[in-house]
């Protein structure tokens, strides 16, 4: 079986763990690794591995033991800059090591510009004093609120076994599927860029263009997605559940745009962002939500200068079929609006006064929808006149259409 690595192509998951001296650091990682309490702990671990199959991504983690200590605050710096994710402790039983996060940790890992998501774990759950307990959200949303880089929030108990598995799950899935790209969590809103792809990869299973995923296009996106067909009560399901919350989600004809993007909300609002994550990744979005570069078409023409390149028949049937396709009012003339909706699922580079060029060149010019002299007009508006999307426009267009192999 090949090694699974994570989406920035790296083999494996590096969780830092952090935070005051005495906080149970050392404790959660060796009970992590062993599944059992230890008895005598090292005061400085070694990088401890756990494998592959620890966890269901099949991805390995290596965890970092740091100190607090004074003298070794060079180290921990440059062990802060190298984590993938960040675990920060505080103990139950000492409630100042949870001011600390405020005050030295969460500022001080800004100063450093450490940029990865952060796990708060309160570790020694079991020491807690009884008579202190109070709602772990109750003590944390104000520090989420001030530090947004906060993950997620647990507590635990390496001595009695209570969620320490759990701990390094979490760091790990917020690396594999990170909330930051995909959800403003002042807003509760899906951001732009994801909005975007979701609504391209939408318009892409949408086979008949009439703004809904039937039964059939729900189910061959789910396959596509998860390789697992969706069975008849499974599709009734999804679509209830849409409906019951938004009444646009859902016409006659199927899931609409609205309902799907409302389905990725409610699974990212559930923290099962791995899901919205596999369907990104399948289209070939990568963390950033951007096209990989290698999905991208380009030509492969090569020519000399007094040389020039040719659409075949079969390209020029392809183009007329989509033109056709895209007039919805059967004028014989791209409006603006249908102009945008052929180069809606184009990615961001092409997107601009270039996808006028390509229409030209290929629909008006080749086709012949237009008169040649308003067809040059447009094209000299454009000021983008290149002989390059002579061909190369060809293959854009076919990549809107279709998406990557």
């Amino acid at each position: 079986m090949a090694k699974s690595s994570n989406p920035e192509g790296k083999p494996g998951v590096r969780i830092v763990v952090a935070g005051d001296r005495g906080t149970g650091k050392s404790s959660l990682i060796v009970t992590a690794a062993a599944e059992t309490f230890p008895t005598n702990v090292l005061r400085l671990l070694p990088p401890t591995r756990l494998p592959e199959d620890f966890y269901p991504d099949r991805v390995p983690i290596t965890i970092i033991d740091t100190s607090a200590n004074p003298e070794d605050r060079g180290k921990l710096a440059e062990e802060l800059k190298r984590a993938d994710a960040l675990v920060l402790t505080y103990a139950c039983d000492q409630p100042e090591t949870l001011n600390r996060l405020s005050t030295y940790w969460l500022p001080e890992l800004r100063q450093l510009e450490v940029k990865v998501p952060v796990i708060v774990v309160g570790c020694k759950l079991d020491l807690r004093d009884d008579q202190q307990q109070v709602s772990l959200e109750q003590v944390m949303s104000p520090i989420m609120q001030q530090f947004r880089e906060i993950e997620t929030c647990i507590e635990c108990s390496a001595y009695k076994h209570i969620q320490i598995p759990e701990v390094f799950y979490y760091a790990q899935k917020a690396v594999l599927h990170p909330t930051g790209p995909l959800f403003d969590q002042e807003s509760q809103t899906l951001k732009p860029r994801c909005v975007r792809a979701l609504k391209r990869i939408f318009i892409l299973c949408d086979h008949d263009r009439d703004g809904a995923l039937s039964d059939a296009e729900l189910n061959d996106f789910q396959v596509k997605c998860f390789n697992a067909p969706l069975q008849p009560s499974e599709i009734v399901g999804v679509k209830r559940v849409v409906q019951d919350k938004m009444v646009e989600g859902v016409n006659e004809r199927g899931l609409t745009l609205t309902g799907f993007l409302f389905l990725h909300a409610l699974f990212i609002e559930k923290g099962r962002l791995e899901t919205t994550w596999t369907v990104l990744r399948k289209f070939g979005y990568n963390n950033d939500i951007k096209l990989s570069d290698d999905l991208i078409p380009h030509s492969s023409v090569k020519r000399a200068p007094d040389q020039s390149v040719e659409l075949t028949n079969e390209a020029i049937e392809y183009l007329r079929g989509i033109y056709e396709l895209f007039d919805g009012d059967l004028d014989n003339n791209l409006r603006p609006v249908e102009v945008e909706d052929v180069f809606s699922t184009a990615p961001d580079r092409y997107y601009g006064s270039q996808f006028e060029v390509i229409l030209v060149h290929f629909l008006f010019i080749k086709l012949q929808y237009v008169p040649y002299r308003e067809a040059l007009g447009m094209m000299y508006r454009t000021k983008m006149l290149q002989k390059k999307l002579h061909w190369e426009g060809y293959h854009l267009m076919h990549f809107c259409q279709s998406g990557p192999l």
